[in-house]
């Protein structure tokens, strides 16, 4: 095997492993063979008689979960990476510039309307917290703005100050909320009721073309990393591309939080140790996000399912606990190379 195709290879073995396992535990455990058997069973039109009850579960519960997740993981990943190459910052995620607030608002602010039982009902809470996160990607964006250009402090700084806005409007709302209360914990913790295939065909266009964009950006997020000024002298239209990797970047993650809610630290860990393992070129840093994304993802929330079985955790309490030592670790390694 070629050395350069080794880091894709071991991704991808590691992500079929980790969907293997989603599809394989939950209430009911089903072994490898069977759902092997039930999916080629369903696809081939001839499933036995005693693996209707797993296919039934796989098909209506554990293929869509697994789906989900997946595309949520990966959205995260990619993004991070794509945040971090553009801010020149290994301590920036996905939720750095106020995404997360924005799509949490959103999502609080839809939980305090009686919505009728219906589709369109169920889909309420995705939307406005979808709607919530692109409206602040917007606002954040032009607040920083400043003439033609958006200086990367100005965005960041914007995107705190946004962001703190916001979760101040979340708390007070919570407050005052009665019966949806814990439904918005739980939301804002990371998890989401919405079963079935349509939150997957809703969200996948929006992290097609998001992560679409993100993965042809990798030789400019090479070139930005020598600062503005050399990559403008080496012909990137600055402004531009980081004005172009920043709304697909924001979109990817919306569109993931918006179904799964506000799951942490998965843009942070992922990049940055495939960074530490197969190097920062962001032509391979990014598709190696995205895979990483899936898995690590996959594997919490198999974690979150299993840890207080029968009951379930929020998948963001999971990807927290691992994740904020390891953000003190990268603080510490930073600061000893003198990166601040």
């Amino acid at each position: 095997m070629r050395k350069s195709s080794f880091p894709y290879a071991a991704s991808l073995t590691l992500l079929a492993l980790a969907i293997l396992i989603s599809i394989a535990i939950g209430a009911v455990f089903i072994p490898p063979a069977d759902v092997w058997k039930a999916l080629t069973g369903l696809i081939a039109g001839n499933l036995p008689a005693s693996l209707e009850t797993s296919a039934f579960i796989l098909w209506k519960i554990r293929l869509p979960r697994t789906a989900l997740v997946l595309l949520t993981g990966a959205a995260l990943g990619g993004s991070g990476a794509a945040y971090q190459g553009l801010f020149r910052n290994p301590l920036a995620d996905p939720y750095l510039i106020g995404v997360a607030s924005g799509a949490g608002l959103g999502a609080v602010l839809a939980m305090n309307v009686r919505w009728p039982y219906t589709f369109w009902g169920l889909m309420a809470v995705p939307a406005a917290a979808f709607i919530g996160a692109l409206l602040t990607v917007f606002v954040v964006y032009m607040l920083a703005r400043i003439g033609k250009t958006v200086p990367t402090t100005n965005l960041i700084l914007a995107g705190v100050a946004f962001g703190s806005f916001a979760t101040a409007l979340i708390s007070f709302l919570m407050l005052r909320s009665t019966g949806e209360l814990r439904r918005a914990i739980a939301w804002l913790l990371g998890g989401s009721s919405q079963a079935g295939w349509g939150p997957v065909l809703t969200i996948l266009p929006y992290l097609a073309i998001g992560l679409g964009i993100l993965l042809l950006s990798g030789h400019a997020l090479n070139l930005l990393q020598f600062g503005d000024d050399q990559a403008q002298q080496l012909g990137l239209p600055v402004t531009r591309t980081k004005t172009l990797i920043l709304i697909a970047a924001s979109l990817a993650t919306a569109a993931a939080v918006s179904f799964s809610g506000i799951i942490g630290f998965v843009g942070l860990i992922v990049p940055h140790v495939m960074r530490l393992w197969f190097g920062a070129d962001y032509r391979r840093l990014l598709p190696l996000s995205v895979l990483g994304g899936a898995g690590m993802l996959l594997v919490a929330d198999v974690l979150a399912r299993v840890v207080m079985a029968p009951q379930e955790l929020p998948v963001g309490i999971i990807t927290a606990l691992a994740g904020a030592p390891f953000f003190l670790w990268v603080l510490r390694r930073a600061k000893a190379q003198g990166f601040w």
